[in-house]
């Protein structure tokens, strides 16, 4: 039964005067709420609908109307209007959505099924634009966008080297400006893709970046050749942006999961950015991991071959400011181009892995304070949802939250080099208390967060630090391994645990002792992937499954099988909800990161631990060097003594892959001495300029022995003895080392 409400029904004429501009577009009007706001501004609107469905013929008067909306900002208060303006129309039914709520999708099927179907006369759908300080999602209407779809071929030469590495490509940002050279390289990829019988044309393709300078345009470049190459739809990252893990999500979740053949990440990762710096692109497969190198070797084999490009110079700019659906074209070349939340799938995975609202807790208690510093690379939007929209942090807690082209640039304190370490996160270090040495500084009386962590350009590296300390990427790898227990990720524990070759030996000492199967792998995420598809029956039927599985590389990345690539966000929320479960009492003192570390030494000792790099040196020299030490131990050095060290194993690690069984070759020149001490030598492939030899150290301390000592003193006689073996001052010209993590 209808209830009955006494009401004066009868219609006022109100006085206006038109307002510019609304223009309805096929999605409807749009604009900032306050502009809805207005007096008149929406009553103007709906009685000019009113007026023209009279004018149209349609019978209004009599006739029933539904109303709802997304629930955004204003919608209640328009819904009320509209209904008083119905009535006043001559509107004899009104149909609203509970709480002013009905989805677009909803309001059609109302209109077309509720009783009996096709009663209403029109539906009017509130909220289109934003609520009153956020872009808000946009409708899931299509925007049309009138395109000339014709794929043409553009003549090109080859550009030498444009072979990827681990990273995929990467130059000085000039370089890439330069005309036809992102092309070629994109077409490649294309091509690669095709040889290897990936159906490119009429597939889902993903693409986004870190946000540095030329990541825009380099966007709008790919779209266009998407389009030239048969691809049908295009996601694409709000602003251009989308983190690198962010990207594994998507093509591992969205729509269902695993519906793009792969994406595009613009990235140069923690190397600066801007015009006179470097820029970057690397393909991810279907699996949402780095490409494998059967594809990368193709895609180079394509750049040493290419004459042509193919190009849809004729499809528009795309307006990547607002999360939208766009149809380009028309008819059977018709392109679908949505502009995707870049925060949504990545987040909404993570809930899956983590106790928010445990962690929420954690970040109530009055005794607990963070910083989490984005560097003004692509972490910022993420790490803004996650910490103060979902976790209720205040916005303080996020540092260098807005992504910037140049990563702050040479004025900022980290001179825009946004990587998570000791020497360029300066402020953060500062903030925790401690010096670039991760020795602690008199703060002065200043209240020091318990909890800091940073995040690289592209969002998938990390640095943990506690009140005062800093806890190295190895360490930090196996405490959450110790404590994986803590993480619902893992409730059902771990099936394997994995580190690449450089990063301690300290996983390896947890995974022995909860017998949990460990790999040692080459540097590279790809490595992992592998062990993380194991016994999945698409890629690799009959292997053993190794999931639910973590890994991670001393180079501050870490990360799990929720994804394929490593995930900064990830680890820092492992770290939080780790505290979050050893902190669940809050009457209880709070346990730090320092006794948690300490915790974990008195039980599996501390490999002290240290890496030395050696950024911008005569790449011809260091690969003079890395030749004759590894000729050095073709000849012999095993029982040979180095500044009290004897060496136990010489080698050049080789990796043979157990689970696909291919062979990587020349992955580091590495000592191991008696007493259980590593010096190892690698030439980075991750740089732009020159090259850079990193050089790692590491000494065992059982339980029993000094384990809170500063680790880069314990690991002093270690450089030394690396120097000895490889004569690094005289062929290189360095006395020191450019940064020490």
């Amino acid at each position: 039964m209808a209830a009955q409400l006494a009401a004066d029904m009868k219609s006022e004429a109100v006085a206006t005067t038109p307002f510019d501009g609304q223009k309805p577009g096929t999605s409807g009007l749009r604009k900032k709420t306050r502009e809805f706001m207005k007096e008149h501004y929406l009553e103007n609107f709906v009685q000019s609908v009113f007026n023209a469905l009279l004018e149209a013929n349609v019978p209004v008067a009599g006739g029933t109307l539904a109303v709802g909306g997304d629930g955004r900002f204003h919608n209640k208060v328009a819904c009320q209007t509209i209904i008083k303006m119905a009535v006043a129309n001559g509107v004899k039914k009104i149909w609203v959505g509970k709480d002013g709520l009905l989805s677009t999708p909803a309001m059609s099927a109302v209109i077309r099924t509720r009783a009996g179907g096709f009663v209403p006369f029109t539906a009017t759908a509130v909220g289109s634009r934003s609520d009153l300080d956020n872009p808000g999602k946009a409708p899931s209407a299509m925007t049309s966008l009138p395109a000339d779809m014709k794929a043409e071929s553009v003549a090109t030469t080859v550009f030498e080297g444009q072979k990827p590495g681990t990273s995929g490509l990467r130059k000085k940002t000039r370089e890439f400006m330069k005309e036809h050279y992102l092309e070629n390289f994109v077409q490649s990829v294309f091509n690669a893709l095709v040889e290897a019988n990936v159906q490119v044309a009429g597939g889902t393709l993903a693409v986004g970046g870190d946000g540095r300078f030329h990541n825009k345009v380099a966007c709008q470049t790919i779209i266009k050749m998407a389009v030239a190459n048969g691809v049908k739809k295009i996601w694409v990252g709000k602003d251009g942006l989308l983190s690198t893990p962010a990207m594994s999500a998507v093509i591992r979740t969205r729509a269902g999961g695993f519906v793009p053949f792969g994406g595009f990440i613009l990235s140069a990762s923690h190397n600066p950015g801007g015009i006179d710096e470097d820029f970057g692109i690397k393909f991810n497969g279907e699996n949402g991991g780095p490409a494998p190198e059967k594809v990368t070797d193709l895609v180079y084999k394509h750049t040493t071959q290419i004459s042509e490009y193919k190009i849809a110079k004729g499809v528009p700019e795309i307006d990547l400011t607002t999360a939208a659906k766009f149809m380009v074209g028309e008819g059977d070349a018709a392109v679908e181009v949505e502009v995707i939340d870049s925060t949504e799938d990545h987040v909404n995975l993570l809930k899956q892995c983590f106790d928010f609202e445990m962690i929420k807790k954690l970040a109530a208690r009055p005794d607990f304070s963070m910083v989490y510093d984005s560097m003004h690379g692509v972490q910022g939007p993420y790490a803004r949802k996650v910490m103060c929209e979902e976790l209720g942090l205040p916005e303080s807690s996020c540092l260098n939250a807005v992504p910037k082209e140049d990563f702050g640039g040479a004025a900022s304190p980290s001179h825009g080099h946004a990587d998570p370490n000791l020497t360029h996160a300066v402020e953060l270090v500062k903030i925790m208390g401690l010096n670039a040495k991760g020795e602690k500084i008199d703060v002065g009386g200043a209240t020091v967060p318990c909890f800091g962590a940073a995040a690289d350009g592209d969002a998938d590296r990390n640095m943990i630090l506690g009140r005062q300390f800093f806890v190295s990427p190895s360490d930090s790898l196996a405490l959450l391994v110790s404590n994986a227990a803590c993480i619902p990720q893992f409730k059902d524990g771990l099936k394997g645990v994995a580190r690449s070759m450089p990063t301690s030996g300290a996983l390896e000492r947890v995974a022995t002792a909860n017998n949990i199967p460990f790999f040692e792998t080459p540097t590279g995420w790809k490595f992992f992937g592998n062990l993380m598809d194991s016994g999945n029956e698409k890629y690799f039927p009959g292997k053993p499954v190794y999931t639910p599985f973590i890994c991670g590389e001393e180079s501050f990345g870490t990360g799990s099988d929720h994804v394929r690539e490593k995930d900064g966000l990830w680890a820092v929320l492992a770290w939080m909800q780790i505290l979050a479960v050893r902190n669940s009492d809050p009457a209880l003192p709070f346990v730090s990161v320092e006794e948690i570390a300490s915790e974990h030494w008195r039980v599996y000792g501390r490999n002290y631990y240290a890496r030395y790099d050696y950024e911008g040196v005569d790449k011809a020299a260091a690969e003079k060097m890395m030749a004759d030490m590894g000729k050095s131990i073709e000849d012999g050095m095993v029982g040979k003594e180095f500044g009290g060290f004897k060496i136990k194993v010489a080698d050049i690690f080789q990796y043979e892959d157990p689970i696909d069984g291919s062979i990587s070759k020349n992955q580091g020149v590495r000592w191991m001495f008696e007493d259980g001490s590593r010096v190892i030598f690698r030439l980075s492939g991750t740089g732009v300029a020159g090259a850079t030899v990193r050089v790692y150290l590491e000494k065992y301390a059982g339980p029993s022995e000094d384990i809170f000592s500063h680790a880069f003193t314990v690991v002093e006689p270690l450089a030394a003895v690396a120097k000895e073996l490889s004569g690094l001052t005289e062929r290189l010209g360095r006395e020191a080392p450019t940064v020490i993590t």
